[in-house]
């Protein structure tokens, strides 16, 4: 009925089984590429996948989330391997939560029962550096646990800590739910504060042309912040690297503009992040232009790109002026068979280097319209970082004379800013 995956077993770190459903509506590939997003999600708080359990159902089990035989396969597996916690690929409720546990305790064990909606809260507060980006996980985080106190404070003074615990302790749960409550309160109040300054900074550069990275997470978009301002950010192959927007003042030509870093999407991204994360988010409905950074190399780019398509949709943010930057074309799968017809040099070489080779295939096979407008490059390898910045250029220029129409057109000669490093 369900397919099981293994893993590593190295035990020095916290272990963890995954859970899926293949539904109606997710057929059995979607519902393995989720899971290898769950384990690298996993992976990226620290925790390690031992092995993973799909079951196929018309839907969830509104009580267990799978069926009790399925269940009754995990929970023997967890018991023989000692696992530290399961993790549930889709939400549970709290009630689903609770019966989930109740049957692990009737084989005398306990264990951490999470769902992916907590693994990433649990990610973005490790992430949190700021003042603002931690009172936002903070909200998020009473806001997930409320609902939940009744079985996360029975038997909190009983866990180990660690990945899906971060909580504000045990006490009695009448108490717990007030002082939960009070504080929602107080974080709300604290946000809408920090929120009035960020607006106050955030009006005070209304005056310059503003250009947002956007896109799903882990696609390069740090690492292209990097290249393309000099700016000392954050960027490793891990979900959700970026928290805190990172905003730098750029200068090209002699016209000034505001770069954004901001957080990945995700598919399945918690409503209660996105709520919280509203003043980061407003980066990105503030800007002027949009760059959607997309991983051309991973296999299903293209749902990546509805996915954040539609978010910024429901933003407001879906008809900004965009280019799509396909990055990562040096890991892009294509084989030199595609380039059988390529001019030759008198060495019998291909005139072109399989990076341009690449490019041009690209070129003449995806995502060739004028809206949005397409540049494919590397960022770590700087390539085609040139034709991105005359792309972004043009729309800056745009702009930045609607702002200021009598903008003396001589101020490039000044000459150009040493924080873009061209090819």
């Amino acid at each position: 009925m369900g397919e099981e995956k293994g893993y590593s077993t190295d035990k020095e770190q916290e272990t963890a089984v995954l859970v899926a459903v293949t539904t109606q509506k997710q057929n059995a590939q979607q519902t393995a590429e989720y899971l290898a997003e769950l384990a690298f999600l996993a992976s990226t708080s620290g925790v390690l996948t031992l092995q993973s359990f799909t079951q196929k159902l018309a839907k969830p089990d509104n009580r267990t989330y799978v069926g009790k035989g399925k269940l009754d396969d995990v929970i023997r597996y967890v018991i023989d391997k000692d696992v530290d916690m399961i993790i549930f690929d889709d939400d549970l409720s709290p009630s689903q939560v609770r019966n989930i546990e109740y049957e692990i305790s009737l084989c005398g064990k306990e264990m951490k029962v999470l769902d992916r909606s907590l693994l990433i809260l649990n990610i973005f507060a490790q992430r949190a550096k700021t003042v603002q980006a931690k009172t936002q996980v903070e909200l998020a985080q009473y806001q997930y646990m409320l609902p939940r106190l009744t079985r996360m404070w029975s038997h909190l003074s009983k866990q180990r800590g660690g990945v899906g615990m971060r909580g504000p302790g045990e006490k009695e749960l009448e108490t717990d739910r007030r002082i939960a409550n009070d504080r929602i309160t107080f974080l709300k109040e604290k946000l809408e504060a920090i929120d009035r300054q960020t607006f106050t900074q955030r009006k005070n550069r209304d005056r310059m042309v503003r250009v947002s990275l956007v896109g799903y997470t882990n696609v390069g978009k740090s690492t292209l912040m990097q290249k393309l301002a000099k700016a000392d950010v954050f960027a490793e192959n891990k979900l959700f690297a970026t928290v805190d927007s990172t905003v730098r003042k750029v200068s090209w030509e002699g016209i000034p503009f505001l770069l954004t870093d901001t957080v990945g999407f995700i598919r399945k991204l918690p409503t209660l992040l996105i709520e919280s994360f509203k003043s980061t988010l407003d980066e990105v409905r503030e800007a002027d232009i949009l760059l959607h950074v997309v991983d051309i190399s991973h296999p299903n780019f293209e749902e990546q790109i509805e996915i954040v398509q539609g978010i910024l949709n429901e933003m407001g943010a879906g008809d900004k002026p965009t280019i799509l930057v396909f990055n990562k074309i040096d890991l892009f799968p294509v084989e030199d068979v595609f380039f059988e017809g390529a001019a030759l040099n008198e060495d019998g070489e291909p005139e072109l280097s399989k990076m341009d080779r690449v490019t041009q295939f690209l070129k003449q096979t995806h995502w060739q319209t004028n809206q949005p407008k397409t540049v494919f490059i590397s960022a770590e390898q700087k390539s085609n970082l040139n034709e991105l910045r005359e792309t972004v250029m043009n729309l800056i220029k745009d702009k930045h004379y609607q702002i200021f129409p009598n903008w003396l057109s001589g101020n490039h000669l000044m000459g150009h800013s040493d924080e873009y490093v061209p090819e």
